[in-house]
């Protein structure tokens, strides 16, 4: 996808040097429709300049930060030095992630989607995630709740949500705790069981959240979540281990919630 008007003073931009002069370097500019820039040659690397072939190449793609736009001449200014490795790398990551959304948007809607279904499309994105990989991915860790916000149809949600859920790969984080839970009553076993289908929600669990909760040694089960993000995460594995000690607790037993294993096969 190309961005058909024109960036902002301080934006970093990726673009592909097309043509080299003594007094400067010329980028087509990969994100904007027919656009393309000047890097004066005292802007693409500090000190001296001897020869402007030793410092970039035609064809090579550089990450640029704009210093000024004039529409009017149809001129774009950048600069190449003002850029440093830790920016150059995280907007090639940017740009490469769109990239990939771009193609996700075709595989959404077709190869054949019309302008205007695509434009509305991304621009419902744009305006809510900032961009298109940002929208994909929410959409893939929350699912059509990510875009009620959005003017998008059902029909859009759903094709949006299930080309996601195929092929973004989502970060996880996974923490892990336990619970001990003991029962002196006659049908201690039953109660147990109960606990456990507590613990894992009774069925009622977000679909971007894998909880599992598993038997370490009497009285002793883990509980094991993973989760888009370390706070949701930890707030899964507490809330589990609370519905567990609430519901062994209701029937006369015991429950408490520890982050280190304590089996004897551990101690």
């Amino acid at each position: 996808m190309k961005y058909s008007g024109w960036p902002d003073t301080g934006e970093l931009v990726v673009g592909k040097i097309d043509e080299i002069e003594d007094f400067g370097v010329f980028v087509d500019l990969s994100e904007y429709e027919d656009k393309r820039g000047l890097i004066h040659v005292s802007e693409v690397a500090s000190g001296w300049i001897k020869n402007i072939r030793d410092h970039v190449n035609e064809g090579q793609t550089v990450v640029c930060k704009v210093l000024d736009v004039d529409t009017g001449a149809q001129q774009i200014d950048l600069s190449l030095k003002d850029v440093n490795d830790h920016q150059r790398s995280e907007k090639i990551q940017e740009w490469k992630n769109e990239q990939k959304a771009d193609n996700w948007m075709e595989l959404a809607f077709g190869e054949d989607v019309d302008d205007d279904k695509y434009a509305h499309v991304a621009n419902e994105l744009l305006a809510e995630f900032g961009g298109l990989y940002g929208g994909f991915e929410q959409a893939a860790i929350h699912g059509p709740e990510a875009l009620s916000d959005t003017d998008l149809t059902d029909e859009e949600v759903t094709q949006i949500v299930d080309t996601a859920r195929e092929n973004v790969s989502v970060p996880y984080v996974t923490v892990t705790g336990y619970v001990d839970l003991e029962s002196a009553s006659s049908g201690g076993v039953d109660d147990i069981k109960e606990a456990l289908q507590a613990a894992e929600g009774n069925g009622d669990i977000p679909d971007e959240i894998d909880l599992e909760v598993t038997y370490v040694g009497a009285p002793e089960y883990r509980i094991r979540v993973q989760a888009p993000n370390y706070k949701t995460a930890e707030d899964q594995l507490k809330e589990s281990a609370a519905r567990a000690e609430k519901a062994i607790e209701s029937v006369g037993g015991t429950g408490s919630f520890h982050r280190d294993r304590q089996t004897e096969e551990e101690q």
